[in-house]
């Protein structure tokens, strides 16, 4: 707890004005109406990885459906499969890992994929705000925790950071060791949030790189879309036993899910794929449509329930499994692990 800052009284035009604007200009997109009810019958790959990647795309999808993703496009192999395990920055203090490691990506001036990207890890675990005095005396006489803001824009955002290294930062930028640090589950901090009259969240302020500014538009919206149990992020975030497959299986019936979907020049909608370096097929699927969007790929989320899941997957046996959040944390399941999944409306 003896973590220290002042909350900030003056107005913040620096760098983080541009993440603002971004962020604001890709909110959460909308698919075509008519997207899901393609989603059992057209297949085609948007995506591959791994070496047999150049090898996949000239092989071409059928005629028609949209074509091979850019060069551009990150391969699978270059996003982590599971959480750092470097879960410390600051001894004693358990870091945000997913959300401090998202942000260590920023560049100066973060395009919309870059924030969406950090957007897409706050909605997981915990971070920590910033208490005038001390915030277990404050809480024992049951008394309020004011919240640390900034102005921007004539709006006011609300101070979170992701770890003891962004409140090391924050205590250098400020000096003030009057307060103290309170860890607070995100979400629940979001929805606080997102219930007022404030813009948006500041992550990690006073870090540089690394900082970001989420607008309320942009947390409203993930909010509306978001498992309320979080069972799929929590287990892709968390150490990767040998049971974590069979319990994804398992979140994956009752969990919220999105497809890929990207509409071609004759107006049919394909749903993206991966390709694997031995030529299988996986069926990309998303925990949450920023899930897709930190991709920056332009396809379009397209939400679907297990029981049309399990459809696609039993009218394609071609299809050799799925790709889970392939932004990262990812899971690759086999065709066989997914039994439970694929009974369902049988």
């Amino acid at each position: 707890m003896a973590l220290f800052s002042r909350r900030p009284k003056k107005n913040d035009d620096d760098g983080d004005a541009s993440a603002a604007d971004a962020a604001e200009e890709q909110s959460p997109a909308v698919a075509a109406e008519d997207a899901a009810e393609a989603v059992p019958h057209v297949s085609i790959s948007v995506s591959t990885f791994g070496r047999a990647a150049a090898t996949a795309a000239r092989a071409g999808a059928p005629a028609g459906t949209v074509p091979a993703a850019t060069p551009a496009l990150r391969h699978l192999e270059d996003r982590a499969e599971t959480a750092s395990d470097r879960v410390e920055t600051v001894p004693g203090l358990r870091d945000n890992v997913l959300l401090r490691d998202a942000l260590a990506t920023l560049p100066a001036q973060a395009q919309p994929a870059e924030l969406i990207n950090v957007a897409r890890q706050l909605l997981q675990g915990h971070v920590f705000i910033r208490v005038q005095g001390d915030a277990r005396d404050l809480l024992a006489q049951g008394k309020g925790l004011p919240t640390s803001m900034i102005t921007f824009k004539d709006e006011k955002y609300m101070l979170v950071y992701s770890g003891g290294a962004a409140l090391q930062d924050a205590v250098r930028a400020d000096g003030d060791a009057a307060t103290s640090a309170l860890g607070q589950q995100a979400v629940g901090l979001l929805r606080q949030m997102a219930d007022g009259a404030m813009g948006g969240v500041a992550v990690d302020h006073a870090s540089r790189p690394g900082s970001a500014l989420i607008p309320r538009a942009l947390i409203v919206k993930a909010l509306d879309d978001l498992d309320p149990d979080l069972r799929i992020k929590t287990l892709l975030a968390a150490e990767r036993t040998p049971e974590v497959a069979a319990q994804v299986v398992d979140a994956l019936r009752v969990a919220p899910l999105w497809m890929a979907a990207r509409r071609g020049d004759g107006g049919q909608v394909g749903i993206a794929e991966l390709r694997t370096p031995d030529g299988g097929r996986l069926l990309e699927l998303f925990s949450h449509p920023l899930e897709l969007l930190a991709l920056g790929r332009g396809d379009q989320p397209v939400k679907i329930d297990a029981a049309q899941l399990a459809k696609a997957l039993r009218s394609d046996t071609g299809l050799s499994g799925l790709i889970v959040d392939p932004a990262g944390p990812w899971i690759r399941l086999r065709r066989d692990q997914l039994h439970p999944l694929l009974a369902l409306g049988a």
